[in-house]
């Protein structure tokens, strides 16, 4: 998406979600748990169970356990994971040469994300979870980096100045919103990025050109 090159993060997000004091081994088992955990619930649904993912982790139950207790905490784990994977994207692109590309491509990736983010969520919360509490502060580190990306792409003359992140954010959930409610949820995201990213240029600003429009095309999982 909009040819911009992304530097890889120092560390997953399922080591930096990790606790300190893992060994090498346990913490590699905890990211294998987390993977195998997004694959089953990605293809099986939320009502996959965790002797399931210990099957597609290679790894005992008991091991599963360890890490997370109760099939919700492993849930919270992986919204966290997911959520501090958007930060690592945020904060690789804000050194890009191209602000605007950068911006919406974080932006393309965070849409596409969206319903898989949601799913967990609203497990976690039919359970009886706080998941705002749960995420508050990888939220917050996610809308520090978003506003690196924003201040980098106004300064750069291509977003206008009176959009902040909270209104990015507000857009973004409107777009996601819609394409879960559409027939063809894929195309109405793309369009609705297409309308959005229009609407960001400041006043009088030349249009993109179409390759970023091709950028944007949305892929579901």
């Amino acid at each position: 998406m909009y040819g911009v090159v992304k530097k890889e993060p120092v560390l997953s997000p399922a080591d930096r979600s990790a606790p300190d004091d893992l060994r090498a081994d346990a913490r590699r088992n905890r990211c294998r748990i987390l993977e195998a955990a997004e694959t089953v619930f990605a293809s099986k649904n939320m009502a996959a169970s965790t002797e399931e993912v210990a099957a597609a982790a290679g790894v005992g139950i008991g091991t599963v356990f360890r890490h997370f207790p109760t099939k919700n905490a492993l849930l919270e784990a992986l919204l966290v994971a997911k959520l501090r994977r958007l930060v690592d994207e945020a904060e690789a692109l804000s050194s890009s040469e191209d602000p605007r590309a950068a911006l919406f491509a974080f932006f393309t990736h965070m849409l596409e994300d969206s319903s898989k983010k949601k799913a967990y969520a609203e497990a976690l919360a039919a359970a009886g979870v706080d998941v705002r509490g749960a995420t508050l502060e990888t939220k917050k580190e996610l809308g520090a980096a978003i506003g690196k990306l924003l201040t980098s792409a106004q300064r750069a003359g291509t977003v206008r100045k009176d959009v902040g992140v909270a209104e990015l954010m507000a857009l973004m959930a409107g777009a996601s919103h819609a394409a879960e409610h559409a027939t063809n949820s894929c195309e109405v995201a793309t369009r609705a990025l297409e309308i959005i990213f229009d609407g960001l240029r400041p006043i009088g600003a030349a249009r993109p050109r179409a390759r970023a429009a091709a950028g944007a095309r949305i892929k579901r999982a």
